[in-house]
């Protein structure tokens, strides 16, 4: 492909673009697909002899589209948001027109420069404190693809400073704390480095946060057994039901018994760019006490996956454990110390330019833009909560955490009379008889053995008029299925009774 093909190839990927954005809420949100589909229908080889361009981009809308899910689709309310952005897309295109490996500053200067820039933009737009700011000397943000790679990257440095602390301790009694609610990333880091992980209890009756006094009780009792606890994975807004863990009661222990405190907030942290919701989210000790902090500006952040930002308290620590410099990759700025080489901040060699994304998205929405999408987002939540808690066939399990609703099908007066296993029953058929529509699509979760649905907001065009058609879906499915459940039962249930 020469020049003047790419620039017309290039406008009819746009248009193709444009055209699939402008007529995304009449597509399906789910893909209608069947496993192996694809298989059928390409050849079991590359062609021998190049084809035309033109054959190439018209498979990509015949066979590819037809399998992808539409994470943006308004009606997407599954798992949590995953926003693309005019501008992001355009950031990647400008990108990978001057790709690079990125492991050092030489590389392409611009690329480690405007990340540590857009990184203490982002850090200042969250309220994170100096400490954790490159322009402060000390700490500094790095991007990385994922929160679980954030995570794994700050146990290992975690690990490395316990045990050069702790010389004689073995790698096989040291412990990873999570929690129940915890995402599986505490989990998978313990498998992937060899170590042990905890997961400790929570309860409904503190939200599924973690507790000081739970944290205090685990330590006593690993150190008791020679086990070394060295990491707490904190979460700010579990995937499960967006609980927020006390950082108030847990910093001071962590800080005493001499933990790293790993924030995990991947998808609500984004909303601390808001002043009013810092509190809720304990701003102030996350500040005072977490070593290291992560959140995904590709879920609710209005940038293109993948963006997973990650800030540290004292960079040393990421450096010690993960520099490795052959003389290949020495330069004379890095060994005069005067420039950040990223890729001693992460796991593996090369990177992306990704940086550029979130530069364009923060400076065409600006920080009232992004303001704007988060409390949106989250008035549209608490629009279907309001619908959950009017109504007498549907509960909340959980209090409404930001932008997400945990809920159950519920009938009052009725549902206390049925066994946990014959309304999680009742529920599972609901979450069926909904994963089977084309037009809506949300998750399920387990709460200490109580099935229920998630319905989380944050697509960028999700209005109003979604919500409410939500609803009316959701409502008569629940009606449906309360119906269909009566039916089946050999006893009837009248006035109350069963």
């Amino acid at each position: 492909m020469d020049i003047e093909q790419f620039r017309r190839e290039g406008y009819k990927a746009i248009d193709a673009i444009c055209d699939y954005y402008a007529g995304l809420e009449q597509r399906p949100v789910v893909a209608q697909v069947e496993p192996g589909y694809l298989a059928k229908l390409v050849p079991d080889q590359a062609p021998l002899k190049g084809e035309p361009f033109n054959a190439i981009a018209a498979d990509f809308q015949r066979l590819i589209l037809p399998g992808i899910t539409s994470w943006q689709h308004p009606s997407f309310f599954a798992y949590f948001p995953s926003n693309a952005t005019f501008e992001g897309m355009l950031a990647d295109l400008y990108a990978s027109s001057v790709t690079n490996p990125g492991f050092n500053w030489a590389c392409s200067p611009a690329c480690t420069e405007l990340e540590s820039v857009v990184m203490d933009w982002a850090a200042k737009l969250l309220g994170l404190g100096e400490a954790f700011w490159v322009q402060g000397g000390l700490g500094g943000g790095v991007i990385q693809t994922s929160a679980s790679d954030s995570a794994l990257v700050a146990i290992v440095a975690a690990r490395s400073a316990y045990l050069r602390a702790h010389p004689d301790v073995s790698p096989s009694d040291l412990v990873i704390y999570g929690t129940t609610q915890t995402h599986s990333l505490g989990a998978k880091a313990a498998l992937i480095l060899g170590l042990n992980f905890r997961a400790l209890d929570v309860h409904p009756t503190f939200q599924y946060g973690l507790r000081g006094s739970t944290l205090q009780k685990a330590i006593l009792e690993d150190k008791d057994t020679g086990k070394h606890p060295f990491v707490l994975v904190a979460t700010l807004g579990t995937t499960s039901t967006g609980a927020i863990d006390r950082m108030p009661e847990i910093g001071p222990i962590v800080q005493e018994a001499g933990l790293w405190m790993h924030v995990d907030a991947a998808w609500a942290g984004v909303a601390l760019s808001c002043p009013e919701f810092r509190d809720r989210s304990f701003l102030k000790y996350i500040n005072e006490f977490a070593d290291s902090f992560c959140t995904n500006f590709h879920k609710w952040g209005l940038t293109n996956f993948d963006l997973s930002a990650m800030w540290v308290r004292d960079r040393t620590q990421l450096t010690d454990a993960l520099d490795v410099t052959p003389a290949f990759l020495r330069t004379k700025q890095s060994d005069a110390g005067m420039v950040i080489d990223y890729r001693n901040w992460q796991l593996s060699l090369g990177r992306k330019f990704r940086s550029i994304k979130l530069w364009f998205v923060l400076r065409s929405y600006g920080i009232e833009g992004l303001q704007t999408h988060i409390r949106k987002s989250i008035a549209l939540a608490t629009l279907f909560a309001d619908f959950v808690g009017d109504s007498s066939l549907f509960e909340l399990c959980t209090p409404q955490s930001f932008a997400l609703a945990v809920f159950r099908l519920y009938p009052k007066g009725i549902a206390s009379m049925l066994k946990q296993d014959e309304l999680n029953s009742l529920n599972r058929a609901l979450f069926q008889k909904i994963a089977a529509r084309s037009d809506i699509t949300l998750t399920q979760t387990d709460l200490l053995g109580t099935f229920c649905l998630r319905f989380a907001v944050g697509a960028q065009r999700t209005e109003e008029r979604h919500i409410r058609k939500a609803w009316e879906i959701i409502s008569a499915a629940g009606v449906e299925t309360w119906a269909e459940w009566q039916a089946t039962q050999s006893v009837s249930v009248e006035n109350g009774k069963i």
